[in-house]
């Protein structure tokens, strides 16, 4: 990929998997946890995420391919699942795709299944998630291309695991303002690669409207 493209994809996966936008739900989710006890939430979140990112990385082409899916058409399905995110971010509203119910979330107790469901799948790892790395893997024409988005998503998961691992110091100096403003702002810019991918998927899909 060429500079413009990984300043694109960094900005992609920094707004689908804000960490920052994770940190209030975590916060929220862990409020009778030791400091101890979070971290180690911490640890195993972003481990989860990783095994699922690679997962998706290396098998998600053959798992849209089994169900007869070309890469246009889930950028198309994938475009449009980004902009409903990014709308629900622009608007301060819940993300739907990324929160399990709050029921659901008062009746998990230990910290593995924590730390799976639902803070790794579906707030981290979800369907904009999934459908972004499907979509950035279907166009990569070398294993270049494949490690460069490789690399992204860990520098991506690092930042999760730095912000998760001292959620609780972090929490006290980041304003309610400050996280309002970062989300909306991601959002605009989620909003924007969204409508581009939909935009190129159906170029490709009936090219007879590029004419």
């Amino acid at each position: 990929m060429d500079h413009t493209e990984i300043v694109k994809a960094l900005g992609t996966f920094l707004a689908i998997m804000n960490p920052f936008l994770s940190l209030p739900v975590f916060l929220a989710m862990t409020s009778g946890f030791s400091v101890t006890q979070q971290r180690a939430l911490a640890v195993k979140v972003t481990l989860f995420s990783a095994v699922m990112c690679l997962v998706i990385l290396l098998a998600g082409q053959k798992i849209i391919s089994f169900f007869g899916i070309t890469i246009d058409q889930f950028r198309v399905a994938g475009g449009i699942v980004l902009a409903q995110i990014s709308w629900s971010m622009l608007n301060g509203s819940s993300i739907p795709s990324h929160q399990g119910s709050h029921q659901e979330q008062a009746q998990l107790q230990n910290l593995s299944g924590l730390a799976f469901y639902p803070l790794t799948f579906p707030m981290l790892i979800g369907p904009g998630t999934i459908a972004t790395i499907i979509i950035y893997t279907g166009h990569g024409s070398s294993l270049t291309d494949m490690a460069e988005i490789g690399g992204i998503i860990a520098g991506i998961l690092l930042i999760l695991f730095v912000t998760l691992f001292f959620a609780s110091e972090i929490g006290k100096v980041m304003s309610e303002t400050m996280r309002t403003i970062t989300t909306r702002l991601m959002g605009m810019i989620l909003l924007a690669i969204s409508v581009g991918m939909v935009i190129a998927g159906i170029k490709a899909v009936l090219p007879g409207l590029s004419r």
